[in-house]
Order: structure tokens, then sequence, then C-alpha cells
């Protein structure tokens, strides 16, 4: 699952991020509103967690944005302001929870789970390819009636191939969005891994979604593409 949280506490902002990545979600900082605005238009988040004090623009004007632009996203608040009539606000304008400082991870995350529980309902936590679903709560993957058990590597790596079906995508673009590493990391350890990838999703079925192009890097989906090159 990849999140971004929107705090100007540095050191909130960086625990928080850490104890979601030790549950090998993908997290990114936004340290003011206007910074979570444009990387909310440059990538794809399953979770927007929200401070309402921001500066440059506020979290109550992000959130009032983000909602006149994405109505799926599930949002959570933060603040440490603890007046009903802002909850009632803040509810009332597109959010799906709220939660006050100071708070435990816990309790955040079990607000989390049951935000994605509810969007789960209307079909939003999973995400499907062909015959191919991913489960990004409850962390799981199956194709057809086949239950594939991952790592939590595989599982990063088949989400990111997963939200960019159709898409080249070279081992640079894999080694920074996966890995989190500088782009021009010198290491084999794509390849390995999307070979590891190929043998559990596509060994035994009649459609492969997993093609390496030539020169490029990869891509996922269904394809007739002919220029495949075989591992």
């Amino acid at each position: 699952m990849r999140i971004l949280i929107a705090e100007d506490d540095a050191p909130l902002a960086t625990f928080i991020a850490k104890a979601f990545k030790s549950e090998d979600h993908v997290t990114e900082i936004a340290a003011s509103g206007e910074d979570a605005l444009q990387r909310l238009q440059k990538g794809s988040f399953d979770l927007l967690i929200l401070d309402l004090n921001l500066p440059v623009v506020s979290g109550s004007e992000v959130l009032s944005k983000v909602r006149s632009e994405n109505a799926d996203i599930p949002i959570l608040i933060l603040t440490a302001t603890d007046e009903v009539a802002e909850r009632v606000s803040c509810l009332d304008a597109g959010a799906d929870d709220y939660l006050t400082k100071p708070f435990s991870f816990s309790e955040l995350a079990a607000r989390i789970r049951a935000v994605l529980r509810r969007k789960n309902h209307s079909g939003q936590a999973y995400l499907k390819v062909a015959d191919l679903e991913l489960d990004y709560m409850q962390r799981t993957v199956h194709r057809g009636d086949r239950n594939i058990e991952l790592t939590p590597k595989e599982f990063a790596l088949l989400e990111y191939f997963m939200r960019n079906p159709g898409r080249r995508i070279t081992r640079n673009m894999i080694i920074e969005h996966v890995w989190k590493l500088s782009p021009d990391t010198m290491t084999n350890v794509v390849d390995v891994y999307v070979n590891y990838l190929r043998k559990k999703i596509d060994e035994g079925a009649k459609v492969r979604l997993i093609r390496t192009i030539r020169g490029v890097g990869y891509e996922f989906g269904p394809s007739d593409t002919t220029d495949e090159v075989e591992e």
C-alpha cells in the first residue's frame, strides 16, 4: 500500500513513516499542503494521512481540493485540536476518519484498517489484472482459484507492476519505487526478484503476465507483443 503522510512535524512524520515501512508499506512525506497536492497529482496513493495545520496550503484546503478531484482515496485527518465543530466540518468535507494528537500508532493503524475495510466493501482495496487479484489490505494474491504466497518484497514488486499494466517499466523505475534506492544503483536484485515473481505468477498459466522487453525492462499484463526475451 502507498501512503502519503502530509505532516509538517518532521519527527512525527518520520515516526509514522518508519512504522508503516516496517509493515512493508511504501510511504512518502509532504511537509506542506502544497507539497501534498503536488505529490498526489504526480503519483497514485492508497491512503492520505492529513494534518490540518499545514503551511502554505492548509489541511482543510487540501481535503477540499482532493475530494473535488478524487472521491475514492481514503483520508484520515490528524490534528491537535479536539473540537466537535472541526471534526464535523472535516467529516462533512469528505474525511473518512479523524484522530487527535497525541495518539498511539496502534490506534492510528487500527483506524486505517477500519477505513480500508469500509472501502473494501466498495471494491476499492484490491487490484486486478486479467485473472490475477491482489488485496493490499489483506495482503493476499490469487490467480484464478490458486492462492499465491509472496514475500513482502515480492508483494511490493507485484503491486507496482499491477498499478502500471501495459506500461514499459525500466529496472531503474523499479529500484526507485520498490526498493526506494537511487535510480542509478547498480544491482541485479530487480532481475532476481522478477524471476522469483514470474515463477510464482506465470508458471503453469495459459497467459503470461510478466514479460521482459529487450533494451527496456519489463511489461505487465496480457499482451500479444513479440519483442519478449525469455528468461
